[in-house]
């Protein structure tokens, strides 16, 4: 039986009761005799492919699970480990898929060094997330893939789905999450966008990357514990009104062990990502310029869903709403609105029952098994309706 916490009932007095001075307990001696109480076991998973930071995964089926139907691909992030979508058991987007029967992938870049400085968003636009695509359709025994991408990862995604030059790809639907596109509509940047155009390219940013041979490990992680400096803050306060609640204490361990394994950028493509999109955003408009290339979100084909985290600060809804009437070529568009944060909208605690859910009825209706279509939001388990949603069909 789950124990309810004294702060959440109405009248309760200040001092708790028996129930949660048990569970205090039990949650601190846990805490000091196994170092914590989550647990943060990874997804089991076997390598089908690699290249130049490129490692294409696939999750095991779960024991009493059939797989069946079409694969799913996460595409992660630069920067940021892949345990986004494996956060900790309970609160895993792979558990989940893969405890439902779904093929799951996963595409990663390992360790990024100095010697990788000069590889360039082409890298992972023209090689690596096109290569994941197929060597994962191949696997599956030809079944066309819903890719997934969470933050950069989705930008990654939109991209390689927009490029002519990669081709026909064997891609079911598009699923991104938390991928801003128009940094204007981005508070957190606004107070530094004047510093970013004073010094014309040359300034100390682009001076310390250059030098540097991209954004060290460190630095990555500084930044994104910096979107989130009044949870930091809190966090003592949090901690100790929550210690009987194990759930609670269970995510924070698992964000900071997210957050504890970030990955450094490349310098190369730390560059563009710095001078095109919080400089210039260039995406805003729709278009981006590669080598020799245009890249016009307007050519992806496949049904695109889009969702926006409520709390978000990295992307707000509105930064990440841009794209839909960028999608002019889509099959069909749907944007959604989920609660949390950056992390949390993918793999929070609310997630489960709304992010995911949402996901698996897209899935569901752009399936290729020969089952009805679900429209989306019309799942009863959800807690959150589908009423911010905006659909444009094609």
């Amino acid at each position: 039986m789950d124990l309810v916490p004294l702060r959440s009932v109405p009248g309760a007095g200040l001092l708790p009761g028996p129930d949660q001075v048990v569970a205090a307990a039990s949650n601190v001696a846990h805490k000091v005799l196994y170092g914590g109480v989550a647990d943060l076991r990874p997804m089991p998973r076997t390598l089908i492919d690699d290249g130049t930071l490129r490692e294409v995964y696939h999750y095991r089926p779960a024991g009493h699970v059939q797989e069946k139907g079409d694969p799913v691909l996460l595409v992660t992030p630069l920067a940021a480990p892949s345990s986004c979508y494996d956060l900790r058991r309970g609160c895993s987007l792979v558990e989940h898929f893969v405890t439902e029967g779904r093929p799951t992938y996963l595409v990663e870049y390992g360790e990024v060094s100095f010697r990788d400085r000069n590889l360039g968003m082409e890298h992972w636009i023209d090689e690596v997330v096109p290569t994941a695509i197929r060597e994962v359709s191949k696997h599956a025994g030809g079944r066309p893939v819903h890719v997934i991408g969470w933050s950069l990862g989705g930008i990654f995604s939109m991209l390689t789905l927009a490029d002519k030059r990669s081709g026909e790809l064997p891609v079911a639907s598009l699923t991104v999450v938390g991928s801003p596109i128009d940094i204007s509509l981005v508070p957190l940047l606004a107070p530094f966008r004047p510093l970013l155009n004073f010094f014309n390219g040359k300034g100390p940013i682009t001076k310390g990357y250059q030098m540097l041979g991209g954004a060290p490990k460190p630095l990555v992680k500084w930044a994104f514990q910096l979107t989130a400096f009044q949870k930091l803050v809190t966090k003592p306060i949090a901690l100790a009104t929550h210690v009987d609640d194990r759930e609670f204490l269970a995510q924070v361990e698992a964000v900071d062990h997210f957050t504890a394994n970030m990955i450094a950028y490349p310098g190369r493509t730390f560059g563009q990502l710095y001078h095109r999109f919080a400089k210039g955003n260039q995406l805003a408009t729709g278009t981006f310029e590669l080598d020799d290339r245009t890249i016009d979100l307007a050519d992806i084909r496949v049904p695109v869903l889009v969702f926006g985290g409520s709390t978000d600060g990295i992307a707000p809804v509105p930064a990440v709403h841009a794209v839909v009437p960028l999608l002019k070529g889509a099959e069909e568009v749907r944007f959604e609105v989920v609660p949390g944060g950056h992390l949390g909208m993918l793999t929070g605690r609310a997630a489960r029952t709304t992010t995911w859910l949402a996901m698996d009825e897209w899935i569901n209706q752009w399936s290729t098994d020969n089952k009805p279509a679900v429209p989306i939001g019309t799942n009863r388990k959800r807690r959150t309706s589908s009423a911010a949603s905006r659909s444009l069909a094609k």
